[in-house]
């Protein structure tokens, strides 16, 4: 059964002939029992002392990207915290820092009307039409960083290619969750299950097409 964005996907084929799309990529850590962040934002339950094999890892993935997404709320915390990183080169996320802030990044707003971050554009439209158009666009693939709603959103869509979640031994009890909109099952294909020296697992997977 075609869905409405399914339907909006031929439509965008047929006007812009895409052949090819690039592939949008969400990397979160998420606690084991579903949150992103506790109820008031708080990230103190992940672990923050990260392995080099995690390390590398994570700066394989964002190779593989020329873009990031971002939703309007986490965007000031996110430029802010990899700004500071980048004003220390000795610091061991300082070239991931240099990547996080020289990539162009997108931020979905629905209230700005102007960019007030060097480096950025903000996407103000329809959010299918919007991600179809990055999609579309020649490049390599596209990573989402959040926050919440915005990865609810695209998650309710159906517009992630790849998840890539990196399970904290932790649970939250309550807090930011990324799957509670959706109003059906969701399967994925497990693509390869990774585990770290700091006791987080990365769960690469992909949803399944119906």
């Amino acid at each position: 059964m075609f869905t409405r964005n399914t339907y909006k996907f031929i439509k965008f084929v047929t006007i812009f002939g895409v052949k090819s799309l690039r592939k949008l990529k969400l990397q979160v850590r998420i606690s084991i029992d579903g949150y992103i962040a506790g109820p008031n934002g708080e990230m103190d339950w992940m672990i923050w002392d990260l392995d080099d094999k995690l390390k590398n890892h994570i700066s394989e993935l964002t190779k593989s990207v020329d873009t990031i997404i971002l939703g309007r709320k986490m965007t000031d915390g996110f430029i802010s915290y990899w700004s500071d990183i980048m004003t220390k080169p000795d610091d061991p996320f300082y070239v991931f820092a240099k990547k996080m802030i020289e990539t162009p990044k997108v931020v979905f707003t629905k209230t700005l009307k102007v960019s007030k971050w060097m480096n950025t554009v903000l996407a103000t439209g329809d959010l299918t039409d919007e991600i179809m158009k990055l999609k579309s666009e020649s490049g390599k693939d596209i990573i989402v960083y959040g926050g919440a709603t915005l990865d609810s959103s695209l998650i309710k869509t159906g517009l992630i290619d790849e998840f890539h979640l990196l399970i904290e031994p932790a649970a939250v009890g309550s807090g930011m969750a990324i799957f509670k909109d959706l109003k059906e099952i969701q399967k994925f294909t497990m693509i390869k299950s990774t585990p770290f020296d700091s006791g987080i697992v990365e769960l690469h997977l992909e949803p399944k097409r119906s």
